[in-house]
């Protein structure tokens, strides 16, 4: 089976200077993986480059198989869909008009079928019609991630999807990742809630200062000397009646490494 994405070596130079080094990652259909990382570490650089948003200074990334730099925007498209941190919508459409957008080669009945029915996954069904600027900021978020959705694409791509999310929304999004990844999406999502993290990614790969420092199962890559060094944390992963969480508390003499971006 094709890796839907494969990260080779990657290394990324913002204003000359190297951001993300030497990075190797491979994310199978089936699976959830989660980017981990302090602020500045370059989880944001490194799935932009990974999909052919920002250009390398080294290394390859492929999506199902073929160099990101080797195909035309319409192939990338098709093999891998893309939901940024930024959630600001510029016109107040109705909300099945925004996750239409996903499917713009549709014809626009099949669109605005799509539309809601991912509107309904996200359980923003009753909210179709209403412009997404007149939404609260949780259910913006929920309407874009329908937008990704209605792709279809075999690999999605979402940073920080549960940012700004109360619990049980935060919950709700990954549950939903997770139901596209047992229908055989690749799935890689950027977080900074590590309970979260643990509790619904199969691998997590941890980023410090623009290099992968841990790579596994969420056991063996929020080990207490990767809390440590990566996130200032004295603590470890732990079993609960609810799941997996992550018991720690701050490093008092912890420094932060300066940022990859």
């Amino acid at each position: 089976m094709t890796d839907a994405l494969e990260l080779r070596d990657l290394t990324v130079n913002v204003a000359g200077r190297p951001v993300l080094r030497g990075i190797d990652l491979t994310v199978a259909p089936g699976e959830i993986v989660g980017i981990l990382g302090a602020n500045g570490s370059g989880k944001t650089t490194m799935v932009r480059a990974a999909l052919g948003l920002a250009p390398l200074a080294g290394g390859e990334s492929r999506l199902g198989g073929r160099p990101v730099q080797a195909l035309s925007d319409l192939e990338r498209a098709d093999l891998a869909a893309y939901l940024p941190q930024e959630r600001r919508v510029g016109w107040n459409m109705p909300a099945w008009r925004i996750a239409a957008l996903g499917a713009p080669h549709r014809t626009p009945i099949l669109a605005r079928a799509l539309a809601l029915a991912a509107l309904a996954e996200v359980g923003l069904e009753a909210l179709a019609e209403r412009g997404v600027r007149d939404m609260s900021g949780g259910e913006r978020a929920r309407v874009l991630l329908a937008r990704l959705l209605v792709t279809g694409a075999p690999l999605l791509v979402a940073d920080e999807p549960a940012a700004g999310l109360d619990p049980d929304a935060a919950l709700r999004v990954m549950e939903i990742l997770r139901a596209r990844a047992e229908a055989g999406a690749a799935v890689v999502a950027t977080l900074h809630d590590l309970t979260l993290a643990v509790r619904t990614c199969d691998r997590l790969a941890v980023l410090q200062a623009g290099r992968l420092v841990a790579v596994g199962t969420p056991e063996t890559a929020l080990s207490a000397e990767v809390l440590a060094s990566a996130f200032g944390l004295e603590g470890e992963v732990m079993a609960s009646p609810a799941g997996p969480v992550v018991a720690a508390r701050r490093r008092a003499d912890y420094r932060a490494p300066p940022p990859a971006r």
